[in-house]
Parts: C-alpha cells; sequence; structure tokens
C-alpha cells in the first residue's frame, strides 16, 4: 500500500523503514529540509511540511497522494508554546484528507487524554478521557474531531512514555530530589511495541477503533526509576514521601482483543 507518515521522527522514521521492508510505499514528512536527504536515503519519498493555524506550509496534496492510509504523529507542542492550538492546526490538516484519497487515519495520541487521581484508577479504551490539563484537553478534542469526519475512518492510538534508543524517562530524572507521586503506576510502552502494534492495526485492517498502548506491567515510580537508575549507574533519586501519590493505571483491552498482539519488548 501507498502509506503517508506525517512526522518522520524518533518513533516515524523507524516505523517508516519497517513498512519499507514489509513492502509499502512511504511518504514521510519533516519540518526540516535538511533532514530530507536523509529520508530519501532510506527509500522514504520525502516531503518538507509544516502545520499552522492558518494553513498547512508544503506539498500537502502530494504528500497525502494515491495514500490509502495516513498516520500523523506529531506532538502536540504545548511544552514549547503553551499558547498552541493543536487543534486548529490538525483541522486544516483535516480539510486535505477530505480531498485526498486517503481512506484510514491513524492518529497518534497518549494516555495523558486520562486523568491522574488519589485512587490511582484503571482505565481502558471503553473509558471516556478526562484529562483537564490544556494538552490532555487538545488532544481529545483532536480524536473527536478525526472521529467525526465522514469522508474517512480513523483509529486512535494512545500510547504510554515512550522507551528506546537514547530514550528513557529516568535519564531525566536521575538523581533529582522530592519526586511526586512514588507510588503512582508507571505506564511504559518500548519502541519496537510501538511499532509492532502500528503493523498490526495496518494488517488487520483494525480501523475506527481505539487501542492503548502500554506494557501490561505497572510498577511504581520509586520502584522502577529507582532500579533502572541503579542499573544504568545513574545517580538515585528520592521522593515525596510525605504527600499522597496520584496516578493511573492504563490497560490495553483492545490490543488482545481486537488484534490478538503480544509484548515484544519488557520495560525492564
Amino acid at each position: 500500500m501507498n502509506i503517508s507518515i506525517l512526522g518522520c521522527g524518533w518513533l516515524g522514521l523507524p516505523l517508516a523503514k519497517r513498512l519499507i521492508e514489509a513492502g509499502h510505499v512511504i511518504h514521510g514528512s519533516t519540518t526540516s529540509r535538511d533532514k530530507l536527504s536523509a529520508l530519501r536515503a532510506e527509500g522514504i519519498v520525502p516531503y518538507e511540511i509544516q502545520l499552522f493555524e492558518e494553513g498547512v506550509q508544503g506539498d500537502i496534496s502530494s504528500f497525502l497522494g494515491n495514500s490509502e492510509i495516513l498516520i500523523i504523529d506529531i506532538p502536540p507542542g504545548l511544552r514549547k508554546d503553551p499558547k498552541v492550538n493543536f487543534v486548529a492546526k490538525i483541522n486544516r490538516l483535516k480539510s486535505y484528507i477530505e480531498k485526498s484519497g486517503v481512506e484510514k487515519v491513524l492518529f497518534v495520541s497518549a494516555t495523558s487524554v486520562f486523568k491522574d487521581r488519589n485512587d490511582l484508577p484503571t482505565y481502558t479504551e471503553k473509558d471516556a478521557p478526562n484529562g483537564t490539563a490544556e494538552n490532555a484537553k487538545q488532544l481529545i478534542e483532536t480524536e473527536e474531531l478525526l472521529k467525526a469526519s465522514e469522508k474517512f475512518e480513523t483509529s486512535i492510538l494512545r500510547f504510554g512514555g515512550l522507551l528506546g534508543p537514547g530514550r528513557h524517562p529516568v535519564n531525566y530524572l536521575a538523581g533529582k530530589s522530592e519526586l511526586k507521586d512514588p507510588e503512582g503506576p508507571v505506564n511504559l510502552i518500548h519502541l519496537d511495541d510501538c511499532i509492532g502494534i502500528i503493523e498490526a492495526i495496518i494488517e488487520k485492517e483494525a480501523w475506527g477503533e481505539i487501542f492503548h498502548g502500554v506494557y501490561p506491567e505497572h510498577p511504581t515510580r520509586k520502584e522502577y526509576y529507582s532500579r533502572k537508575a541503579k542499573e544504568k549507574g545513574m545517580a538515585v533519586m528520592s521522593f515525596d514521601e510525605d504527600s499522597e501519590s496520584k496516578g493511573k493505571k492504563i490497560n490495553s483491552l483492545n490490543l488482545n482483543e481486537v488484534l490478538g498482539y503480544e509484548f515484544k519488548s519488557s520495560i525492564y
């Protein structure tokens, strides 16, 4: 198939390479002109595309081209700019998708659409998102915006914290003190499984679905990050033991029930 990947970054690039190995033709986007040659060297048809609230910069029509599937894998960007209107950007993109031949959309969202609470609830794909932070509210609205289209069918894939080459949350936590929520459960997933789940969605044609991508074990933040810091020879962090912990567990029921997917890589 022809597949377009909007966002060939930490996840999108290895995903593109895997899909090419499987025989698909991949159009991949980057916001940096300097990266176009690197994408081309991997066998990706490269495009420089940027989304703005006012419109889309780049040859978006050719990028979508004859693709049957579009994978949207770009972060909202609110950490860099809290005033960003991610929903408006995706709404601009949506108008181009609806004019193209794209029939299926996979939107990579996040488990942050669910609220952390003191009672440490467990959320499944059947639970309605209840996050109140600005990032969560914009992701929830974006999910609904895409699902509402009558021109294409959308599946939502909510990943937990990402692990993989050069990326692990402990790298940012090591040596810090008074970290919050020591009893909060972790919700993590390895890059290999991120790619494996997306491949399974495409192969099984699992469209119009919601999936959670989180490894099925949920040790506490204190237990897990203290252990990983020691394993990596990093300075062990300390936690605020006096305040009540908040958190949540994310259950990935649909991975098994809809895809029959089994995790390949442990978070340990």
